[in-house]
């Protein structure tokens, strides 16, 4: 059996601050070499040279290494960047605890793993689904699941292709499956979550045409980020286990538009939070731990029936509109903009909307 998890939020102050880590290991809430993963949202412009995702990751690895984790360098540290809108920059912690109350409810557990060396040639491709696939199969074992229903929540963090990578592929012989680095992101990504489909039993093996084409083929759990600061996937299962005990739950839906607040509600409630039928942030009393969620811009170019322009505005990409719009959203439905929203969700939830998960504290 796993052990107990202990999770909380802490706020981001500045590009290369890490003190909300230093200060819950310092007051003793957590012990730095119980820290299992860390996801959080960075401050920076969500693309390719987004350079805030690293700064992050060296902060928050320093203060483990300087507490005394035994190994930071192996913790996943999964940093999403853009805080577009009134999206506040943050990172979710989680670690092990040995102080934790029995309970034979379902509570949250949580597994890592890293997957097989992704190369350039495997992204968008087959090899890189498979990979993750396994990935993802061990992170579950890590966790105590056997259950595929009983995860909630696959945060990734994989490659993109660079001009680097995209050049060393080419000294080896081999193609990548596209060449400019931007759109490799959503590439990246989209595979990704096809490969946790698969691992969770949802989808079949996709074929190559499938992949980034096929929107019927989708994870209703799969987040899935992707950045140069990596060359594998970074695998954190979260789902619940009878028997491992503590405070916490986690529960999911989807939204099924940019507009669905009823899709994290019931992600909300899926979490173990009783609500009235037409909820308001007060009645979370400070129960909700955070909430993660993917979005895209629905490809047809409407929202509920009316036109919109995100796709077509050469003045600010859509990744920055939508993620503005959904952060907006959840922030309504949870009372606070320190909440997790990451953009290019092909194959993660159905097409223009994405998963929900929801971690709330049961006391």
């Amino acid at each position: 059996m796993p052990e107990p998890i202990e999770v909380r939020k802490v706020a981001i102050e500045s590009v290369t601050d890490a003190s909300g880590l230093s200060r819950l290991i310092d007051d003793g809430v957590i012990e730095a070499h119980r820290v299992l993963a860390v996801i959080g949202k960075t401050e920076g412009n969500g693309g390719v040279n987004d350079y805030t995702r690293i700064l992050a990751d060296r902060a928050f690895r320093e203060v483990l290494a300087e507490r005394g984790h035994p190994a930071p360098q192996d913790v996943p540290l999964v940093w999403s960047g853009g805080t577009d809108g009134v999206l506040s920059p943050h990172a979710t912690i989680f670690a092990t605890t040995a102080d934790a109350e029995p309970s034979q409810e379902p509570r949250l557990s949580v597994g890592v793993a890293m997957s097989e060396v992704i190369l350039p040639e495997d992204i968008g491709r087959p090899a890189m689904v498979e990979k993750v696939a396994a990935g993802v199969r061990k992170a579950m074992e890590a966790a105590g699941i056997d259950d595929p229903a009983d995860v909630h929540y696959v945060q990734t963090k994989t490659p993109l292709l660079t001009l680097a990578t995209i050049n060393d592929a080419r000294s080896r012989g081999q193609d990548v499956v596209v060449e400019d680095t931007g759109p490799s992101m959503d590439i990246s990504n989209s595979t990704t979550a096809l490969g946790v489909a698969v691992a969770l039993g949802e989808i079949g093996t996709p074929t190559a045409g499938q992949i980034h084409r096929d929107l019927s083929l989708y994870s209703s759990v799969a987040s899935c980020s992707s950045g140069v600061e990596l060359d594998r996937a970074q695998i954190v299962v979260v789902g619940n286990v009878r028997g491992i005990g503590g405070r916490y739950r986690i529960g999911h839906s989807v939204m099924r538009d940019a507009l669905d607040a009823d899709g994290i509600w019931a992600a909300i409630r899926s979490s173990g939070i009783d609500l009235p039928e037409r909820p308001h942030p007060s009645d979370l009393d400070g129960r909700l731990v955070n909430v993660f969620m993917k979005c895209e811009a629905d490809p047809s170019g409407r929202v509920r029936g009316r036109r919109n322009i995100m796709l077509d505005d050469s003045d600010v990409h859509w990744h920055r509109q939508i993620k503005a719009t959904v952060g907006g959203v959840a922030a309504s439905v949870t009372g606070d903009p320190a909440v997790f929203v990451s953009v290019a969700a092909v194959h993660q939830g159905p097409s223009g909307g994405g998963p929900v998960a929801a971690i709330a504290d049961l006391g």
